[in-house]
């Protein structure tokens, strides 16, 4: 046996718990849960903006916990998800787009029937999970910007609805989310465990996510404009605007992060300027992506 028919066999064999989920889940059957359930999201993520800002007036006065370790698994756990994630679903994502072309990619929804509905599901839970980034800001005495929670609460929300809907748009919001957070999430284990890492990939983090709200813009105005149109689209006109808004402001508030972080004057020329900005990048000050 040569050594790449062995590594994909153990690849295989490291995947098969996973590729059975994927043939025995029911893609309309939780969509129809989804649905029922979808407005339980404002409540958790209301809970989860009081917490997480008495959180911070709880430890205004106290001193910050270390918590490396904790962020460290917590960081790989989604690091490893991401990593699947990317690749159960990004060959389709190429498939579709070679084949059928970008409008199909857009508009077309039959991806939920197939794997992309496990790993969309995945995905919409895993929003759940990642509003615990921000606890370990909070305990850790972290600087907290708006763009974090802003970010993690609209995203719960809105990833939630489209899924409900079995949005035509998801495809790519899925696929561009997966596949930056498997390189963010990474980068944030070895810095939680303090290992070296090359200062240009903590703006290549902050350029990843610049770039997926940017295509993620396109496609949400595509998928308006391909609906108005008349065209067939399996979205809706508030979900495909909904997302247009939402993309625009991530864009902006992304954009003006870097610029702060890495093109402001005073950010260039301030000897102090490493104690006036967060030592990591946007998404471990999100952790936003």
């Amino acid at each position: 046996m040569s050594s790449s028919t062995s590594a994909t066999s153990n690849l295989g064999g490291f995947l098969s718990p996973v590729l059975y989920a994927e043939k025995a889940f029911n893609p309309e059957a939780v969509r129809q849960w989804t649905d029922s359930t979808k407005t339980v999201t404002f409540w958790l993520s209301a809970a989860y903006v009081i917490l997480v800002f008495a959180g911070k007036k709880w430890m205004h006065s106290r001193s910050p916990f270390d918590l490396r370790i904790p962020l460290f698994v917590w960081s790989a756990i989604l690091s490893i998800f991401s990593i699947i994630g990317t690749f159960r679903t990004l060959p389709e994502l190429y498939n579709a787009i070679t084949d059928y072309g970008w409008t199909y990619t857009v508009c077309d929804s039959s991806f939920y029937l197939g794997s992309g509905g496990f790993w969309g599901f995945l995905f919409v839970l895993s929003k759940s999970y990642e509003l615990g980034d921000t606890f370990f800001i909070v305990l850790r005495r972290q600087p907290l910007i708006f763009l974090h929670w802003y970010h993690h609460f609209t995203v719960l929300i809105y990833s939630t609805y489209t899924y409900a809907e079995h949005a035509s748009n998801g495809r790519w919001y899925m696929v561009l989310n997966f596949f930056v957070h498997s390189v963010m999430y990474t980068y944030y284990a070895l810095r939680a465990v303090r290992v070296r890492v090359p200062s240009f990939v903590r703006m290549s983090v902050t350029i990843l996510q610049i770039l997926q709200m940017a295509v993620g813009l396109v496609v949400s105005v595509n998928a308006y404009v391909n609906k108005r149109s008349g065209l067939h689209c399996h979205t809706t006109s508030p979900n495909a605007v909904f997302a247009i808004l939402l993309y625009t402001s991530y864009l902006i508030l992304f954009a003006h992060f870097f610029y702060q972080q890495y093109a402001s004057p005073s950010r260039k020329k301030s000897p102090d300027s490493n104690k006036k900005v967060p030592a990591m990048s946007v998404e471990e000050v999100k952790k936003l992506h």
